[in-house]
């Protein structure tokens, strides 16, 4: 069975960051980042990282100095992507500015990986076997199309891959529509029926399913207990528009 657990706050640089634990032992260190700390104000007060919301540029730049340092490279060294909702994988090395993509994939260890959501899923792949590692942005139109099984694919082997589901929007927390819905009939338990046509949506559920699908044992699949929603610890873009978004951030550790 996949494994639920609550992240834990340690404090790196300027940061109180949330590590995830289970992919030390395979030589990567990951955190997500929370809504603190930085020096953004209003809407995005105050760790945004996103550049594509209406924040102040030198501020989101600022930001994401602060993760570059908390993760232990040059800020020049901490890899984004545009993500556009898509199935597209990159390599980090070809990443340039702007690059569209929904998924970062690395085996070097002198960079960093960022994914930004703010009730999307932020997943995490580590292979166990060798310094292939990757992050993947899964929105629910992400997940419709293939994201994750398609992030799987720069895998040799998704039996040895094991998964970090990131904070997300909750079950209870997200309402959604026949049109978004019918993709997710097939999943067990992901689609809860709310009264007319509206129905709750599980993104967790759908992602784990789609992991396991994908050849991931499901005992390799952990998944944090904590959510998106009201975004008073992390960014929810249910919550409020505008807002910023928060990161999970990956490198290979030396």
């Amino acid at each position: 069975m996949p494994r639920d657990v609550t992240l834990q706050g340690e404090v790196r640089g300027l940061l109180n960051v949330h590590p995830v634990e289970s992919v030390r032992e395979f030589g990567v260190d990951a955190f997500v980042t929370d809504r603190f700390n930085g020096v953004s104000v209003g809407a995005y007060d105050a760790l945004n990282l996103g550049d594509h919301v209406g924040d102040n540029d030198g501020a989101v730049e600022e930001n994401r100095r602060r993760v570059a340092e908390a993760i232990g490279v040059p800020r020049a060294r901490l890899v984004t992507v545009r993500q556009v909702h898509g199935t597209t994988v990159r390599e980090a090395r070809d990443v340039a500015t702007a690059t569209d993509a929904d998924a970062i994939v690395s085996d070097e260890e002198d960079l960093a990986l960022a994914i930004l959501v703010a009730d999307c899923l932020p997943v995490l792949l580590v292979d166990e076997s060798s310094s292939r590692f990757a992050v993947v942005h899964a929105g629910w139109r992400g997940l419709a199309a293939g994201t994750i099984a398609r992030s799987l694919e720069h895998f040799a082997d998704a039996r040895r891959v094991h998964a970090f589901v990131g904070p997300s929007i909750s079950l209870e927390g997200y309402q959604v529509g026949p049109e978004v819905a019918t993709h997710f009939t097939d999943v067990p338990h992901a689609v809860l029926a709310d009264g007319g046509d509206r129905s709750r949506l599980d993104l967790r559920q759908v992602a784990t399913t789609q992991l396991v699908a994908a050849g991931v044992p499901d005992a390799q699949v952990v998944r944090s207990r904590e959510v998106t929603d009201g975004g008073e610890i992390f960014f929810s873009d249910r919550a409020q528009r505008p807002c910023g978004r928060f990161a999970l951030v990956a490198r290979r550790a030396s």
